[in-house]
């Protein structure tokens, strides 16, 4: 199959959008999108999707995603029509595989007869011969020059912005952007208990301290030093994570030392999550997907971030969401480049922070501007 490129031509151009928007498929009514992995990870999607969306309006779009993906769109509303659960596959979706799980998956998923099938996982090395065996009559993806070429196709180069990516794929299907960033509202105006606790007259802070990569996580000591700072500014803080992050979370808690700070990680359910996000003043956390949702319910974030996850996941805009920033480019243990980095990169044993020069006093700055702000406007 061809690989379109706005340089050999392919489809006709019809207008300008994060890319070239190429003619739409004609009688595309069933889109499947594939995109595997966190939270982050599909809202980072929704921008493609809700393009696919308003692009065919009468379409169903079914989501291959992972059961966090199916939670998060069961508590909000979004473009998605259905959300069905990804087997385990190589490069896909990590686990052990059952080869007869999967060949039971794949005719399932063809007797569907999807029109459009579009790839936003990665680089396609599995996802493109994973998405072509679910037998749509057109597929539009990302790939690497080494992946399995689709109808339609774009280099994938790993330092690119990803909602941006998966608008560029859209666009490929012939989707105009609606949104640049993802946009979420909770399905059914959810309320949460852990918001409620306080008065009403103290700001909400709201912290996440973990997330996937070590990497990527600022020492919890600092997060410690923020949490109590807020505390004696007279904001009530909460520290928020999975159940694999409750000690880390009960920890920065205690550290803190007061009583307007506690820690709720662990008995969150995603509704529960997304009810307490909506009500915050302000998030801090590492880039991680609480801190990604918090934004697309449209709440003011502080992100902690290595300097090169600016590029992929830092939010665009500064009025709402600041971003503190890491320079370390090399291992602080071994010293290898951390800048070359993809399928192809070498990547060390080592799990040191990244970001621990990242100064206390900045974060708070901006947690203070922020939530002075939210707070003034709600009780405007």
């Amino acid at each position: 199959m061809e690989q379109l490129t706005p340089e050999f031509g392919g489809a006709e151009q019809v207008g300008l959008g994060v890319g070239p928007v190429l003619e739409k498929f004609n009688a595309a009514s069933r889109i499947v999108v594939l995109r595997g992995g966190g939270l982050g990870d599909l809202i980072f999607a929704i921008p493609a999707m809700a393009a696919l969306k308003a692009a065919y309006p009468a379409s169903t779009i079914t989501l291959l995603g992972t059961p966090i993906h199916k939670a998060l769109l069961g508590a909000v509303e979004s473009p998605v029509d259905k959300v069905i659960i990804l087997p385990f596959a190589e490069g896909v979706r990590p686990g052990e595989e059952d080869a007869d799980e999967l060949d039971h998956f794949f005719a399932d998923m063809r007797s569907r007869n999807f029109d459009v099938a579009v790839q936003l996982h990665g680089g396609g090395r599995y996802s493109n011969p994973f998405l072509l065996r679910l037998g749509a009559r057109h597929t539009v993806g990302t790939r690497t020059a080494d992946a399995a070429s689709l109808e339609r196709s774009i280099p994938y180069l790993y330092y690119q912005h990803e909602p941006l990516r998966a608008l560029e794929v859209a666009g490929f299907a012939g989707a105009f952007p609606i949104d640049l960033e993802a946009r979420l509202a909770p399905a059914h105006g959810g309320d949460s208990p852990e918001a409620a606790d306080g008065d009403g007259a103290q700001p909400l802070v709201v912290i996440h301290p973990g997330a996937t990569d070590p990497r990527r996580r600022w020492p919890a000591g600092k997060f410690a030093e923020l949490a109590a700072a807020c505390a004696a500014d007279g904001s009530r803080v909460l520290v928020i994570g999975d159940s694999r992050e409750q000690d880390l979370a009960e920890g920065i808690a205690a550290r803190a030392g007061s009583k307007a700070v506690r820690s709720v990680a662990g008995v969150l359910d995603m509704p529960g999550l997304v009810a307490l996000l909506a009500k915050a003043e302000v998030v801090v956390a590492n880039d991680s997907g609480p801190r990604h949702l918090a934004q697309a319910l449209g709440v003011p974030t502080v992100g902690i971030f290595w300097a090169g996850n600016v590029i992929n996941a830092g939010a665009l805009g500064r009025s709402l969401h600041r971003i503190h920033a890491s320079w370390v480019t090399a291992c602080p243990t071994c010293g290898i480049d951390v800048t070359q980095v993809g399928w192809t990169a070498p990547r060390c044993v080592h799990d040191d922070t990244m970001v621990a020069g990242i100064g206390v006093t900045g974060v708070y700055e901006d947690v203070r501007s922020l939530t002075a702000t939210s707070f003034a406007k709600q009780d405007a």
